[in-house]
């Protein structure tokens, strides 16, 4: 068996490795884990409740550490000071939410009579969380798993393989025991033969659709439920009545923030033709004033991708759209830091069409292709023209005409005038190739429960 190697993008060279489990060890980890759940679960929720934020609140008290780890890993500028605010803001509102969406719900009460719905843990809940936003990503499944009552066993992705052990070492510092909450490296074939087996009740998924794909045929004929947040390709749209600077500064920012690699970033935008100049014009301004630079430098607002690997995909997308026609209006040699491989100079394409893979194929780097439309048919013919559905961005005046825009939108989320926001009171969910199920909101809680009805009769 060999090491998980970490590679820093930042450099190049092995920041970490560890050597995954081995079967045996993996299983007698999901042992633990099962063995230690009724406890867990007996616990009053009150306290669970109270141990979760205080895992939180130690893992706050590491953010200078966690905040060089994360650039270390993926390449994401020390400025922006990791992922804080999310995690304290959903960590929070979970918390809030918990009693009144675990409570029973009563159908009768009476003195024949007691009927109501129950919410019981999965039992073991497996997380196997993504690089991109590695501790926003793991927070969204793993607080309302443990405050429901489940144990968690959470398999981070090898780029960001030293987050996982930061969440376990602040859980179990703030007295969350040991075998309630594993952090394990393993690698992918023990990762689907415990699923095969039938080992969890529960498993989330953050990652692509092959990714996803591999988790449903490991767990084809056990009928443990998936949640799965696969690929996007996020649309952003401009009406002839929007807001033209919001617009450029949200929607650009939406696709270059993280070098681009947000499971919810805005990866083409379509914009009605009287103001579609304009908005091009600002736009490539907007990028120009970006700077590409190593992530502690702290005038970077663009930092490497996570893997040099990454960022060939989108060269060759943008390579590809340009020999078919397209207009690259950015020039890399404004980004000096470019140098061909991690570190790659944002782009912005026009004379784009879907016939293209920068319109149709996931990109996740900072790149952006606009599209001129006459009205909103064609908008949301090409908007519906994806294999993804995570989020849309619609840009009006109008409450109503957004909603009902959006609800001819095939996507799990409908913005207005917002863009790549996670809003812990609403469902995080998408359709088609993004996947199924949701987290966040009271949704979130009914993912890692399972309705239990009770019909009790006097005589």
């Amino acid at each position: 068996m060999k090491p998980i190697q970490l590679i820093s993008p930042v450099d190049g060279q092995v920041y970490a490795e560890r050597m995954p489990l081995t079967h045996e060890a993996a299983k007698a980890a999901v042992a633990a884990a099962k063995a230690a759940q009724k406890g867990w679960a007996a616990r009053p929720l009150a306290e669970r409740i109270a141990l979760v934020k205080a895992g939180v609140a130690k893992l706050n008290e590491m953010k200078d550490v966690v905040v060089e780890e994360i650039a270390w890993q993926m390449g994401r500028p020390t400025r922006f000071g990791g992922e804080f605010g999310g995690v304290n803001a959903r960590t929070e509102y979970m918390s809030e939410i918990a009693a009144a969406t675990l409570a029973p719900q009563m159908v009768e009460d009476s003195d024949k009579f007691r009927r109501y719905i129950a919410r019981d843990p999965v039992g073991v809940v497996f997380i196997v969380a993504p690089w991109n936003y590695p501790y926003l990503t793991t927070i969204n499944t793993l607080v309302p798993a443990l405050i429901a009552g489940n144990t968690v066993i959470l398999k981070h992705a090898s780029q960001t393989m030293l987050v996982g052990e930061r969440l376990a070492e602040a859980f179990h510092a703030a007295g969350v025991p040991a075998d309630v909450f594993q952090n394990v490296v393993l690698d992918h074939a023990t990762t689907e033969a415990l699923i095969a087996a039938r080992s969890f009740g529960f498993v989330n998924f953050t990652g692509s659709v092959a990714g996803g794909q591999a988790m449903e045929r490991a767990a084809a004929g056990t009928f443990t439920p998936l949640g799965l947040e696969l690929g996007g390709k996020d649309p952003g749209y401009v009406r002839a009545d929007a807001n033209l600077d919001a617009a450029v500064d949200t929607l650009m920012d939406g696709a270059m923030y993280n070098a681009g690699q947000c499971c919810c970033g805005i990866e083409r935008i379509y914009v009605h033709e009287s103001l579609y100049d304009a908005f091009v014009e600002k736009a490539v301004a907007w990028v120009k004033a970006l700077k590409l630079g190593n992530p502690f430098d702290a005038d970077s607002t663009l930092g490497p991708m996570a893997n040099k690997r990454f960022a060939k995909v989108v060269r060759d997308q943008i390579a590809e759209a340009v020999a078919k026609g397209a207009k690259a209006l950015i020039d890399p040699a404004l980004f000096p830091a470019d140098d061909g491989g991690a570190y790659l100079a944002p782009q912005v394409l026009v004379n784009v069409d879907h016939s293209m893979r920068v319109m149709m194929e996931e990109s996740f780097g900072p790149v952006v292709g606009i599209m001129k439309v006459k009205d909103d048919a064609e908008a949301l013919r090409l908007m519906n023209d994806s294999p993804y559905g995570l989020t849309a961005s619609i840009w009006t005046q109008d409450y109503d005409t957004a909603a009902k825009l959006g609800e001819q939108v095939e996507t799990g989320t409908v913005f207005m005038n917002r863009a790549d926001y996670l809003d812990p009171a609403l469902c995080w969910t998408g359709c088609k190739d993004t996947g199924r199920g949701g987290s966040l909101s009271y949704l979130g809680f009914h993912s890692v429960t399972r309705p239990k009805s009770y019909h009790l009769k006097k005589v």
